[in-house]
């Protein structure tokens, strides 16, 4: 028998506050603080942490319109889609993988080039979107790049590619890894005319894209503590047995023993580049 009785039209208390619903898609984590942001503010900033500089995944459209000239870029290549050429199956097929990640970023590929203007000069632009597929490199992105430099030789103006990829496609095989060989060809050639090409490293740049035409610039600037390298630090590891340096395949690290030219912050590299390319031209 209980010792007090409730009183009469007095309702108990609930045992757990009713907790706050926050919308999805309003507020972001910083993976590098744990500040929560604003999103909108985020993407004024570039996708930069305002309060450590972590530098946030950033989609390519977001990012040429933040790099060129207002209203200036012109996109090409838009209707260049991949095909199952090898007739890749697995758990999923490739033809629908791609289907899913065509509707989720609105992009056909992992990459979107064209022509832009950089404090009015004219610049061929290749930017790889990580969303897509991990910005894996199969036909059309290679062909996507190798254009984009073709046209910059063409047109006798700089090429500058923006690469954040997890490598070769595995879904094209051979198909992929000929890329390689295609997009550092057209390089070649845009060399031998003496034009600038600037490669710019994002969070990650690794395998066969830092194998091929992400390593080959002129000018090679990263941003902070992007993961860059080949293989996996773990793949590494395990294959030469060795203990790993602290920070080892960060931009910071490879800045240090003169494996790329400068480190950028994203929110100056518009800036900065616009600068680097005046003294280029000029040589």
């Amino acid at each position: 028998m209980p010792i007090f009785r409730k009183p009469e039209g007095v309702e108990a208390m609930p045992s757990r506050a009713k907790k706050r619903e926050i919308p999805e898609g309003i507020w972001t984590k910083c993976p590098g603080c744990g500040e929560v942001l604003f999103n909108k503010e985020l993407e004024a900033n570039q996708m930069v942490c305002p309060k450590c500089g972590h530098h946030l995944t950033i989609s390519a459209r977001a990012r040429l319109a933040a790099f060129c000239d207002p209203d200036s870029f012109e996109e090409m290549d838009a209707g260049l889609e991949s095909v199952d050429v090898l007739g890749f199956t697995g758990v999923t097929s490739y033809p629908n993988r791609i289907k899913t990640y065509q509707e989720k970023t609105g992009l056909k590929d992992a990459v979107v080039s064209g022509m832009g203007k950089l404090e009015g000069m004219a610049v061929s632009l290749a930017v790889m979107d990580f969303a897509f597929l991990g910005g894996s490199m199969g036909a059309v992105v290679g062909e996507k790049i190798t254009r984009a430099i073709e046209r910059a030789t063409e047109k006798k103006c700089p090429v500058i590619v923006f690469s954040a990829s997890g490598g070769a496609r595995m879904y094209e095989g051979m198909f992929s890894l000929m890329q390689l060989a295609k997009t550092s060809g057209a390089l070649a050639k845009h060399g031998e005319r003496r034009l600038p090409f600037i490669s710019v490293l994002t969070n990650p740049t690794m395998a066969g894209v830092m194998a091929s035409y992400a390593s080959l610039g002129d000018l090679i600037v990263a941003e902070p503590k992007a993961m860059i390298g080949f293989a996996g630090a773990r793949v590494i590891k395990e294959t030469t047995q060795q203990d790993l340096p602290k920070g080892f395949q960060t931009a910071e690290f490879l800045l240090e023993h003169g494996l790329i030219d400068q480190i950028i912050d994203r929110r100056e590299l518009r800036k900065k580049l616009a600068m680097l390319l005046g003294y280029m031209r000029e040589r």
